[in-house]
């Protein structure tokens, strides 16, 4: 039988991988939960409980850590997944100056 802490620790690592993963929920591949529930299964009568449980913490935080750095990112450099003209384009545009229009190609 799980204890609370296991099963505290088994759900905030698989909360955060949820929350940070890339697919819809229907859609989502399960072999990563999959295998956490392996870790913890395995290590359900571990000898030591304390140090797996801490390293599950920092696992955890890692996760949420991440997921806030690109949320982060995401919000203070709108610049981040443009190209190189869109973004030149776009900063040309933040100190007031527009991009000279080339010659258009004539066939």
């Amino acid at each position: 039988m799980a204890t609370a802490q296991h099963r505290s620790a088994y759900r905030a690592i698989v909360r955060e991988v949820n929350r940070a993963s890339i697919y819809p929920r229907a859609t989502r591949p399960r072999t990563v939960a999959s295998h956490i529930r392996a870790i913890f299964e395995e290590r359900r009568d571990g000898d030591d409980n304390a140090r797996f449980y801490h390293d599950m913490r920092n696992a955890a935080t890692f996760l949420r850590s991440q997921r806030m750095h690109k949320t982060l990112l995401e919000r203070y450099n709108p610049l981040l997944g443009l190209s190189t003209e869109e973004r030149i384009k776009k900063t040309a545009h933040r100190v007031g100056l527009d991009m000279p229009v080339g010659p258009k190609d004539e066939e």
